[in-house]
């Protein structure tokens, strides 16, 4: 009798490993974004139907195996030095598994507070999963990664409400379609039951149009005419050359001969993060190279190492056709382990260091100021920073672009890029601003407020892309309201579930 129970434990964990590595594929570049309707159901099911200890482990094997199948990428960026080889098998192995504690937590809370098996159930699921992501890529982990929300980032027309409720409403109506299937097992009459499946049919149909009514009424916005022609650079170097001392004379003459630099025309060159492994200081004995091959009609920006006070700063530069700085941006948000060393004091001494070039962690700047060139007005944002959410313009700063520059060589060629990707496409629509993306072995691209790229340029293309014109944007009601708009709505869920409960027990 119990190695009965042993067997069918294992294979309900199984199980649920399975269901969370379908459900991956559900993200970019995949897309199966209609896997979620069968995972999502059954994953509910085998919860209600089970006792608390073992729902912590159900959750827990679907975790592992959601971010096991979605996150493996990040291993690549261990492959570069020796010192990080060995720790490829623990990324790959520990990540998922400490991710995956969310997931475990929330079906544990869910098998505490649930008491019925009814519709209150399935909003209560349904809360829980949504604020455990919520803390997760906020307050617990500040990584807002692969959320079910963006399983639809190329269904356009569906994911327009982003710029009224942001990506964590929205993946508060996701969860709650694809949890629809799984009201025909609970405890619900079949009159109600068809209600509901079809009160969540109209709100898809209402949502789908009314995306494409936005879409359509951004295309009839007026183009408005540069006052320079925007050049984005897609170099396409590999990061083998950093690491094998190749010159940065040589990196600054394959960046010309990309960017095919014409003198007479007004031209802001846009360069990616991580091509010069030297520091702002020492541009300065470039200034020939520079003054030859650019003209005083031109300015160039691109990402660098800077020093102040002995700390260094991962920046984004703006400099004139004699390399003089003009403006600086000195990255906010830093990638644990890729550009600071956690609890580096003790990790030092085991001969760790941060991923990236150098021994030294990179220190965060708080301030993040427009910049405003040839009148045009830029929200700086260097790699990563492009996944946080709600929290780009902090200050509520007037700007016209957001403008994201990225090292992408570190992700490979995988799926990681693409996930990248479409962080860069959520922003734009929340924002309702054009993102202009310069990336080095990533995805270049000018991205509408719509979400669409108007041009873009694959990870292993060498070459540029241009923006000449754009099309007037208003503001945003989640650019102005920021993530509040998620509480709010998570309220009315907490206040209908609590009302059923109330009314159930009298």
């Amino acid at each position: 009798m119990l190695r009965n129970k042993s067997l069918i434990t294992s294979l309900i964990l199984i199980i649920s490993l399975f269901l969370g590595i379908l459900s991956s594929f559900g993200l970019p570049p995949y897309g199966f974004y209609f896997f979620n309707f069968i995972v999502f159901p059954i994953l509910f099911y085998i919860i209600i139907n089970h006792k608390t200890k073992l729902n912590f482990f159900i959750g827990w094997s679907f975790g592992f195996g959601y971010f096991f199948s979605n996150l493996y990428w990040l291993t690549n960026s261990l492959t570069f030095e020796e010192i990080f080889k060995p720790l490829i098998p623990v990324v790959l192995i520990l990540l998922p598994l400490l991710l995956g504690l969310f997931y475990g937590l929330s079906t544990l809370l869910f098998s505490i507070l649930n008491k019925k098996k009814d519709f209150s159930s399935f909003l209560l699921f349904i809360i829980i999963l949504s604020l455990i992501d919520f803390l997760r890529g906020t307050l617990l982990t500040n990584f807002p990664w692969n959320i079910a929300v963006y399983s639809l980032t190329n269904l356009y027309n569906s994911v327009q409400l982003l710029s009224i409720v942001g990506t964590y409403t929205l993946n508060l109506f996701v969860l709650t379609i694809y949890l629809i299937p799984s009201i025909f097992f609970l405890k619900i009459k079949f009159n109600k039951q068809l209600i509901i499946a079809s009160l969540a049919i109209v709100f898809c149909l209402i949502n789908y149009i009314y995306g494409s009514i936005v879409i359509k009424n951004y295309q009839k916005n007026k183009l408005n005419n540069l006052q320079s022609v925007v050049k984005i650079i897609s170099p396409s170097i590999s990061l083998d050359k950093f690491f094998e001392g190749v010159s940065t004379k040589t990196i600054l003459k394959e960046l010309v001969k990309i960017s095919k630099p014409e003198k007479e025309i007004n031209t802001l060159f846009i360069f990616p993060e991580g091509l010069l492994n030297i520091y702002l200081k020492d541009l300065s004995y470039y200034k020939n190279f520079f003054n030859e091959n650019f003209s005083d009609k031109h300015q160039i920006i691109i990402g660098i190492n800077t020093i102040k006070e002995n700390n260094i700063y991962n920046s984004m530069v703006v400099i004139d056709n004699d390399a003089k700085l003009i403006k600086q941006y000195d990255k906010n948000k830093l990638v644990p382990f890729g550009e600071y060393l956690p609890f580096e004091f003790f990790l030092k001494k085991i001969g760790l260091k941060k991923i990236t070039q150098g021994y030294q962690s990179f220190s965060k700047s708080s301030e993040r100021e427009i910049f405003i060139l040839n009148g045009i007005k830029f929200l700086p944002l260097i790699c990563y920073e492009i996944i946080d959410t709600g929290k780009l313009n902090l200050k509520s700063q007037n700007f016209d672009f957001i403008l994201n520059i990225s090292e992408d060589g570190w992700f490979g060629n995988s799926i990681g890029i693409h996930q990248h990707f479409a962080h860069a496409k959520f922003r734009a629509i929340e924002e309702g601003k054009y993102v202009i993306r310069s990336t080095n072995n990533g995805i270049t691209a000018i991205i509408e407020p719509t979400g669409n790229y108007l041009k873009k340029m694959e990870s292993t293309e060498k070459g540029f892309i241009e923006l000449k014109e754009y099309r007037n944007t208003k503001k945003t009601l989640f650019s102005s309201q920021g993530n509040k708009i998620f509480f709010y709505l998570i309220l009315i869920y907490i206040s209908f579930f609590l009302f059923l409960t109330k009314f159930k027990r009298g």
